[in-house]
């Protein structure tokens, strides 16, 4: 529902160019976009009927902000920056994959051939992208082996085994002629641009040198380096003849999705091609053209000499990333494109299953939970769990979704203070007070739905903490038969049989199984610095020992309690053991 004061913002807003910044109700940047009208523009956001995800956006949006530019390149720029300083929840993310492995000859006096993923021109020519860091590195480790340039990245005072091999000049003792390093240079140039034919006729005559001295063992492995040669030069298989280095963006558009396929052309053959898909809450052709401004701009990737694109309007862009921007309309480039366009459909057919699998686990299975505890609104969730062996370190976990998905950074855990002893009943009620009367003096935001993962007790023990403190939130447990599988929702006056088919039981059971790994990991983190503080005052436990006790005993008090023999059967030294035994005994009396 829009307040009045957002009526009263949206009636404001300047039919100007400029961005608009959309803040839920703690001030948190979800959305960033931009427009040639932002009065047109974000008041479309709030008129008419939208698909689920624009709703979501919709939803959350408590406060806008706006920004006026002078034209639509300045409201792009901001955007860009603003996006990639906030990184906003419902804007276009590129995949975390998306730099990839380039090969850069440095510019330094004793120049290096390396693989980097944040290529910059000013420091050498750069190469690339390559399909994997794998066959970037194979590509690399053949160069040096068949050119001699520095491969230390610190000179070093004496020469390398590299330089008895043939493998360097070995600047660190030797003087170098920079007519040498541009020979060189020159031919690395020629070879990653497609030119082979020069080290395949070099690597033959070794390989025959080799044969004849009877020197097999070289032989086969500058056998293998041109083997390794040809392949590359195989897969390149999508060619023009021009040499010109160029990035196709080719897309396909769906009510809820957009799949952006890139191929990456050098020297004029395709080497390699990737797919992203998205959601998108803006105009699509802007979403595109935003896809690629952010994949230039808020990335390391180089800008190539031309960029083909599937739609028109892209001036703005092209003023951007100052290259030339093209859109075929016959001819090889646009078979290029069509072909590019074709991987991006048969992927969003497959994206768009997956994507829809997804929604159901997550956004609908929400929606169910929900509607099955006759709620209203049900955004956020917190689920808790406790671990402890024996009673010994108990911890506990919270674990926070929203709209049906994990939000890892709202994690927190707990060390248990006030409880001794295996009592999982006051421990949640020691965690449920700590949490949420942290929530009350600091006015945190609330959850709609909190999720105890246990059954009536666990229930009863946290809602009487809620109750104390005042508040009126919704809370649940979760029922498990004697086989330890969750059967039902408990709630405070009714259990709700739960169908083990059904996307709401996959939802419930993963946030329980994701509270449990949270707790369970932070248990085991606890429980070996209470073991290691004590292991690290004794002389004669390394690293290997620690292990050793680690992998046989859970606690402190589980050493404490056996012998001698036992340890030695794992390994250590009697007089280790002995030592061991009375440091733990004595440790055990200071502490009572």
């Amino acid at each position: 529902m829009i307040t009045e004061i957002l009526k009263d913002k949206l009636a404001i807003l300047p039919d100007t160019f400029g961005c608009y910044i959309y803040k839920d109700k703690n001030g948190e940047i979800i959305y960033v976009g931009k427009s040639k009208s932002l009065k047109k523009r974000v008041n479309s956001y709030f008129r008419g009927a939208h698909d689920l995800k624009t709703t979501l956006l919709v939803s959350e949006i408590a406060d806008i902000e706006f920004v006026v530019t002078k034209n639509e390149l300045e409201a792009l720029v901001l955007e860009l920056n603003l996006i990639k300083q906030y990184e906003p929840k419902y804007n276009i993310k590129l995949n975390d994959d998306s730099t990839y492995p380039y090969i850069q000859i440095t510019n330094e006096t004793h120049p290096r051939l390396i693989v980097t993923r944040q290529p910059k021109k000013k420091h050498g020519k750069v190469f690339g992208p390559f399909p994997s860091a794998y066959a970037a590195q194979e590509t690399v480790k053949m160069l040096n082996k068949v050119y001699p340039l520095r491969m230390c990245a610190k000179m070093p005072k004496v020469a390398c085994l590299y330089y008895h091999m043939g493998q360097c000049l070995a600047p660190c003792i030797k003087e170098i002629d920079v007519s040498i390093y541009d020979k060189i240079k020159d031919e690395i140039y020629n070879f990653l641009k497609g030119d082979t034919k020069s080290v395949v006729t070099y690597l033959k005559e070794m390989m025959s040198s080799a044969s004849e001295k009877l020197e097999f063992e070289k032989a086969k492995e500058y056998r293998d380096l041109i083997e390794h040669i040809n392949k590359t030069v195989e897969k390149q298989q999508i060619s023009l003849n021009d040499f010109i280095d160029r990035d196709v963006f080719g897309c396909y558009i769906s009510d809820e999705l957009i799949t952006i396929s890139i191929f990456f052309m050098r020297q004029g053959k395709v080497v390699t091609r990737d797919i992203h898909t998205s959601d998108y809450y803006d105009d699509p052709k802007e979403a595109y053209f935003n896809f690629i401004a952010q994949y230039y701009k808020n990335t390391n990737h180089p800008v190539p000499k031309e960029v083909i694109v599937q739609f028109s309007n892209y001036s703005t862009l092209q003023e951007l990333l100052k290259t030339k921007i093209i859109q075929p309309k016959k001819g090889n480039k646009y078979k290029l494109l069509m072909t590019a366009i074709d991987n991006a459909t048969v992927m969003m057919e497959q994206e768009a299953l997956l994507f829809k699998r997804v929604q159901d686990r997550t956004v609908n299975a929400n929606s169910d939970l929900r509607e099955l505890l006759n709620m209203e609104k049900l955004k956020r969730i917190e689920a808790f769990d406790n671990s402890n062996l024996m009673g010994v370190d108990a911890v506990s976990a919270m674990v926070v979704y929203e709209n049906g998905k994990p939000n890892k950074k709202l994690y927190r855990r707990y060390k248990v203070k006030t409880v001794s002893g295996p009592d999982d009943y006051k421990t949640m009620r020691e965690v449920i007070y700590r949490r949420y009367f942290k929530v009350l003096s600091e006015d945190l935001e609330r959850p709609d739905l909190i999720i105890i993962d246990g059954g009536k007790g666990h229930l009863t023990a946290s809602l009487e903490v809620i109750n104390s403190l005042g508040m009126e939130i919704e809370v649940i447990g979760l029922k498990k038969d004697s086989n330890h599988i969750t059967t039902a929702i408990v709630t405070r006056d009714k259990e709700i049989e739960l169908d083990r088919k059904s996307n709401l039981y996959k939802l419930l059971s993963h946030i329980q199984e994701e509270v449990h790994r949270y707790a369970i990991s932070y248990h085991r983190k606890v429980r070996q610095k209470s073991i290691s503080s004590v292991l690290d005052e004794i002389d004669g436990i390394g690293p290997k020992r620690r292990r050793l006790l680690y992998k046989k005993f859970s606690s402190l008090t589980d050493i404490k309690n056996t012998t001698v023999k036992e340890l030695i059967n794992i390994g250590l030294t009697k007089k280790l053991s002995v030592r061991i035994l009375e440091k733990l005994n004595n440790y055990s009396k200071t502490e009572k």
